[in-house]
């Protein structure tokens, strides 16, 4: 235990800029800081994200829907670059109040229809195209179970283990001892299921999978937080081989490439509108 223990004060005072990755936008206050009206292109679907694991869920949902034949899925995908608090303009909060990336607005309603959070628009979206989400009482209940597992165990993989792990400014053992924890009994959770099943919620793939690959799959495959030889990654062997199925779908390696602004230029379509941007507007092409 450190002698420099924090006591916290009888009221909390917010510092802005105190410290992290993410602290030059991070506030304790909703709402709009500046007002921009958000673009919108001729699909139905107008996607506002970026490619973090929250938004690879929805873009991959969006590619395999149109890998299925469903043309009405088709879709303009924007970048909001949360980094610049893009999040934050007054069109962006009318679609999303809570100012997280991804938002959806369905321009095919009217008026049109706002979704938001991650796991909502999987759903909405499974639900208005008849895809990825079982019809059968049991089986759909068992999808929703494990979308909803997500919903609720990433935050303890990102804000806890990823922040602490990764991006603190200082290295803490403490909250890294207690995020590791938490996050290897999701896995063996995860690895448990998947050693009797080929997907998540059974022998089907669904929105289930779509929520959790982006975050699991891509820890365990050592693409977040390059933390795969601290939490033993290799051991969850059931995981790992699913998260490896997943990876070489076309529509999945389609949906993680869309609103990406980091890693290889050929992986890196920072806005998408057609089928043909994947060929000719990725950043190897366009620069």
């Amino acid at each position: 235990m450190s002698n420099n223990a924090y006591v916290p004060p009888k009221v909390w005072e917010w510092e802005p800029g105190n410290g992290g990755k993410f602290a030059n936008i991070n506030r304790p206050v909703s709402g709009a800081t500046h007002e921009q009206p958000l673009p919108k292109g001729e699909h139905d679907l107008q996607l506002y994200s970026l490619a973090t694991p929250n938004g690879q869920k929805v873009t991959i949902l969006l590619e395999e829907l149109l890998e299925a034949g469903v043309k009405e899925a088709d879709y303009d995908a924007y970048l909001i670059n949360i980094l610049e608090g893009e999040q934050f303009s007054s069109g962006f909060v009318e679609v999303n109040p809570n100012s997280k990336i991804p938002a959806l607005l369905d321009k095919s309603t009217e008026p049109g229809t706002r979704v938001f959070e991650s796991g909502s628009i999987l759903l909405y979206l499974a639900e208005k195209f008849g895809h990825f989400l079982p019809t059968t009482p049991a089986a759909r209940t068992e999808c929703l179970n494990w979308l909803f597992w997500q919903m609720g165990s990433a935050p303890l993989l990102g804000g806890g283990f990823g922040h602490f792990y990764a991006y603190a400014d200082e290295k803490l053992e403490y909250p890294i001892n207690r995020f590791t924890m938490e996050i290897k009994r999701q896995l063996d959770v995860l690895d448990k299921q998947l050693a009797n099943h080929e997907f998540v919620a059974g022998d089907e793939y669904s929105i289930a999978d779509m929520a959790i690959f982006p975050w699991y799959g891509a820890l365990v495959r050592n693409e977040v937080y390059e933390a795969a030889e601290f939490i033993q990654a290799h051991t969850y062997k059931n995981v790992q081989r699913w998260a490896e199925q997943l990876s070489q779908r076309p529509a999945v390696k389609r949906g993680r490439m869309v609103n990406k602004t980091w890693g290889e230029p050929e992986e890196q379509l920072h806005e998408r509108h057609s089928a043909e941007d994947f060929e000719t507007k990725t950043q190897d092409k366009i620069g």
